[in-house]
């Protein structure tokens, strides 16, 4: 019997997937949201998790620090869209075994646990590019950083304070950062960053 956590903040999705991993044979699933309210499931440590790519966000590293994690470990499949190069690159770098995109079959996603489960890699042949494409990202770590604090809605001094650097050098890395992804601006560099995924 192989256990399953899903996860997903979305209630009626959540229990669509519960419903249809519960057909299958072989699997026992429970359910809980990203902020670790759980609706349907124990403490009990779970096999596999199976993660909506959109409970990844927040900054780099967080995925760790989730309620799901301390359950499950590096046995999540994320189910992802290949839109997201960034969140798929993230989770790729901190271990994630599996990967479906969010428009295949139920089968697939079925597959993907099973697999998981036995300890190997699921990648679905879609998100093979995204997850390709993803080692293009031109930003460097202090650049994400100081983007990601923005977005935040802090200003140029609370960054600064945030991460140790001076006024000067956080607006450095701001205008960097927005030449580098294209932006006309911070908010559009913003906006940028977070569809593919990034932050």
């Amino acid at each position: 019997m192989v256990r399953v956590l899903v996860v997903h903040d979305a209630t009626l999705l959540r229990s669509a997937l519960v419903q249809l991993l519960r057909s299958a044979d072989g699997l026992e699933v429970s359910c809980m949201s990203s902020r670790g309210d759980d609706p349907g499931g124990d403490d009990l440590p779970a096999d596999v998790c199976v993660v909506d790519g959109d409970c990844l966000e927040g900054p780099p590293g967080d995925v760790a620090r989730a309620p799901f994690w301390k359950r499950c470990g590096a046995r999540l499949v994320v189910l992802a869209a290949p839109e997201r190069p960034g969140l798929l690159r993230r989770a790729f770098d901190t271990g994630v075994l599996g990967f479906v995109d969010k428009d295949a079959s139920s089968q697939r996603l079925i597959t993907a646990v099973r697999t998981v489960a036995k300890g190997e890699r699921f990648l679905d042949e879609r998100l093979t590019v995204a997850l390709l494409r993803a080692s293009e990202m031109p930003l460097t770590p202090r650049e994400l950083s100081v983007l990601f604090q923005a977005s935040q809605g802090a200003s140029v001094a609370e960054i600064a304070v945030c991460l140790h650097l001076s006024r000067g050098t956080v607006r450095n890395y701001m205008a960097s950062a927005i030449r580098k992804v294209g932006a006309r601006n911070r908010v559009d560099a913003i906006r940028i960053v977070h569809d593919a995924g990034w932050m």
